[in-house]
């Protein structure tokens, strides 16, 4: 019974009062409403405990003076209760009961274990003037502390607010209760201080209560559901200490780079460094004007004068402005190399993602748009680009000309409207070969990367001879069409060359006659023939450079689709870790450009751990379905559900590493055997290797190699078998614990001890609530399903609990042995 009463009075240590008002304690809600406690629950008496109820009334006497002292000093307003973080006891609890009901024999007033709402919420010094209350009166309780709603922590910063309302929230309340004014703590003690303190005895820590108030987010635990978050999001740990990302955080997204953002920075980064190039431009291009000004200057100045001073300034300005020319020239090339290198940088990832994701529904051939990023690098830092940069400073030279004389200056406009047409009808004359030259040049890539990939077939089957020949055949095609574009090309870069040529003799014909005249100097015909060869420069050069123009121009349009049209271009939201629930409803696939359905009103759905075969003839669809189920492909129409939600609104990242998948046909990485298994992932524990080795039952098979798993893998799967590379991408499905594990033919290179190992990996997936479909044509894996799935020409002729599709099979005399599943079903 002492450890009841310790327990009501323990709950007062440590309140703080008006000096503790700089407490950062956050501020706690309001508690809801109580109910006052029935009188009748008072109804088993013990013997007072004279020691704790004397502190009870000194810890009460003081504060209510504190109530008294800040209600004569601060305006009205509503008081919250003062409230610990110890758990407040329960008010029908034998123990609360008790405590209250022992007071009552000594005529003292009630003093229940825990603090009362009232007592803080009305209580005050009662005045001098106010009758005294009988003792023994229960006073009007306004709240119900129970264990589901812990008494929250006290609020420093309320502590002035709180003294006015019991002025005005007492009176009331016994006005409406029609009870006698309660005695305050005052009426059976003595005076107490308003600063004093209750000295409690050191106890055992209580364990504080934590906040349940509102919470500010929603937290999905991969084990028990949905938890509170705390005040801050990214400081919030999970129930077992791990971060709250790791378990998955509602509506933060997650998933790829933006690659349209990213096409966007890099262009970003080409103009912004083009403008700084402009600069340099403008400042070199001014700087050439000096050689034909230093030419005017020798011939009008310094041989009339015969002055050698003249001379050594003019040639040393000349020299340094030279010089300077010289450095803003390289300048601007350094600038356009690490603008090239940046923008590779840039787009580099993005591409290879976005060209992998894309290459599922094609031939491969976005692959190829890495070597379109190569084409605009080399654009960045060639001669044609300095040339069209050049080229819009072309007016100021032209201005030079028309300030020597006008007639010059018209030779000099003539002449860049000329080479301006003969640009544009050689752009119009060698697009459509440059266009066909690529396309040709394409296919030949493809072929030639289908010859790296089959290079042991081409070799076994003696097929040199025509892979080369096929290649050889659009490379002709490339070559022929960039021939004529090429020579188009040549003629019109001649006659612009020859333009400019005819210019500079017109110039320095007609500058003789206005000398002739008196109009012009000597010095200042040729530095005008110089200044026009400076202005049609840039036209010329880009005539000439043309073919890589239009190649960078179709590069970019290429990079640009590729990155702007990616599925990958859009962020999924980050969903809890899937637990293996499959839903496949009505799904319809037709191929790209054919009528021929392949899948038709596929429908089934597996539980949590379940195992399903897919049996069926050769072409019924099993390994398209099985495609579809890891979204290899998408369906033409219908859903894929991996826990309620469809396969193309999860996050790719976060699904890849929920599944497992192993195709029919196997393919590893030039890599070590835990690179491979590990799938490539830096990221990737020893640990987790192992675990999915042994989950796959091939840890033993690793271990009789030469180098373990430390064993190189050539791009062929040298120097392992064809079961054995089976194998390891076997492991390789499993690595990461998945929740859905898809196997495509998982026995078609076994042996028998593979076959055994494959029936006890199946085994450990399903210890571990792994879902695995098996796509098979073997009878051996059917023992070691739940369920079996028969497909026919594309649709679902049986579904169910294995024994029952064994039946269904036996009663139609359908041979599982021979492998024949699916034209006799009606």
């Amino acid at each position: 019974m002492n450890d009841d009463r310790d327990q009501g009075w323990s709950a007062f240590q440590n309140v703080p009062d008006d000096g503790d008002s700089q407490d950062s304690s956050p501020a706690r809600p309001r508690s809801p409403e109580i109910k006052p406690v029935p009188q009748a629950r008072l109804s088993h008496a013990v013997a007072p405990q004279e020691q704790a109820l004397d502190r009870l009334e000194r810890y009460i006497d003081n504060v209510v003076g504190e109530l008294h002292d800040a209600a004569s000093d601060t305006p009205a307003a509503s008081v919250e209760r003062v409230s610990t973080s110890a758990p407040a006891p329960n008010p029908a609890s034998p123990a609360a009961a008790s405590t209250a009901h022992a007071q009552q024999p000594s005529g003292r007033p009630t003093e229940p274990s825990i603090i009362p709402p009232e007592r803080n919420a009305t209580a005050q010094r009662p005045p001098a003037s106010a009758p005294a209350e009988a003792p023994g009166t229960r006073p009007q309780q306004t709240a119900r502390a129970t264990p589901e709603a812990p008494i929250a922590a006290p609020q420093p910063e309320a502590a002035a607010p709180q003294a006015a309302a019991p002025q005005a929230a007492a009176p009331q309340a016994r006005s409406a209760s029609n009870e006698p004014p309660r005695p305050t703590a005052a009426t059976a003690s003595a005076p107490v201080s308003p600063d004093m303190r209750v000295s409690e005895p050191q106890g055992p820590a209580k364990p504080e209560m934590k906040d349940t108030s509102m919470p500010v987010g929603k937290v999905i635990d991969a084990d028990n559901g949905p938890i509170r978050a705390r005040e801050k999001l990214p400081e919030a740990k999970g129930p077992n200490g791990g971060d709250i990302d790791s378990g998955g955080v509602f509506h933060k997204r997650l998933g790829p780079v933006d690659f349209s953002a990213s096409l966007k920075t890099g262009l970003s980064v080409v103009k912004r460094n083009l403008l700084i190039v402009m600069l340099f431009t403008l400042a070199s291009n001014v700087l050439v004007l000096a050689i034909p000004l230093y030419l005017f200057q020798i011939s009008d100045r310094v041989l009339t004068s015969r002055s050698v001073d003249t001379l050594v300034m003019l040639t040393i300005v000349i020299v340094g402005a030279v010089i300077l020319q010289a450095m803003f020239d390289a300048i601007r090339r350094f600038i356009l190399m690490r603008t090239a290198v940046e923008v590779a940088a840039q787009l580099g990832a993005p591409i290879l993602s976005a060209a992998a994701r894309a290459a599922l529904h094609s031939n491969g051939r976005e692959y190829q748009t890495l070597g379109d990023l190569g084409q605009l690098r080399s654009f960045l830092v060639s001669g044609t680009l300095l040339s069209l940069l050049d080229a819009p400073l072309a007016p100021l030279f032209v201005l030079a000309v028309f300030l020597v004389h006008p007639h010059l200056g018209f030779i000099v406009v003539t002449s860049a409207l000329l080479l301006l047409v003969i640009t544009i009808i050689n752009q119009r004359s060698t697009a459509a070969s440059f266009s066909e030259a690529n396309s040709f040049q394409s296919k030949a890539n493809l072929h030639l990367d289908s010859m790296s990939r089959n290079s042991q077939i081409i070799n076994a089957l003696a097929m040199i001879p025509e892979a080369v020949r096929i290649w050889g055949k659009d490379t002709a095609g490339s070559l022929r069409a960039q021939v004529l574009a090429q020579d188009r090309n040549i003629a019109f870069a001649a006659m612009s060359k020859a333009v400019r040529l005819l210019t500079q003799v017109t110039m320095l014909g007609w500058g003789a006659y206005l000398a002739l005249d008196g109009h012009l100097s000597g010095g200042m015909v040729i530095a005008a023939s110089i200044i026009a060869g400076r202005a049609l420069g840039p036209i010329e050069g880009a005539i000439e450079g043309w073919n890589q123009v239009v190649q960078s121009r179709s590069a970019y349009g290429r990079i640009a689709s590729l990155l702007q049209t990616s599925p990958l271009n859009f962020e999924r939201l980050n969903l809890p870790r899937p637990e293996g629930r499959l839903d496949v409803e009505r799904l319809l696939f037709v191929p790209q450009g054919t009528k021929r359905v392949v899948l038709n009103g596929i429908t089934f759905a597996l539980a949590p751990g379940d195992s399903l075969a897919i049996i069926g003839n050769s072409g019924a669809g099993k390994t398209t379905l099985g495609k579809m189920l890891v979204g290899s492909i998408l369906p033409t129409s219908g859903n894929v559900r991996l826990d309620l939600m469809d396969l193309r609104n999860w996050d790719q990242r976060q699904f890849g590493e929920n599944i497992g998948y192993l195709p029919q046909d196997v393919q590893l990485f030039p890599a070590s055997i835990k690179a491979n298994i590990g799938r490539m992932r830096e990221d990737a524990t020893d640990a987790q290797i192992y675990e999915a080795a042994q989950l796959a039952d091939v840890h033993e098979m690793i271990a009789t190699l030469p180098h373990g798993y430390e064993t190189f893998v050539a791009a062929d799967g040298a120097p392992l078998s064809g079961g054995q590379k089976q194998r390891i991408a076997l492991a390789r499905a499993f690595f990461g614990n998945p929740r859905m594990v898809v196997l495509d033919e998982p026995n078609s290179n076994l042996d028998a001890a593979g076959d055994a190992a494959l029936a006890r990996a199946l085994q450990h997936a399903k210890e571990n609530k792994i879902t695995v479909i098996t796509i098979t044509q073997r009878p051996a894996l059917l023992h070691s399903v739940d369920k079996i799935l028969l497909l026919v020409n594309g649709t679902v002729a049986l579904f169910g609990q294995r024994q029952d599709v064994l039946q269904a099979l036996a009663q139609r005399g359908l041979s599982i042995e021979g492998g024949s599943f699916g034209h006799q079903i009606p």
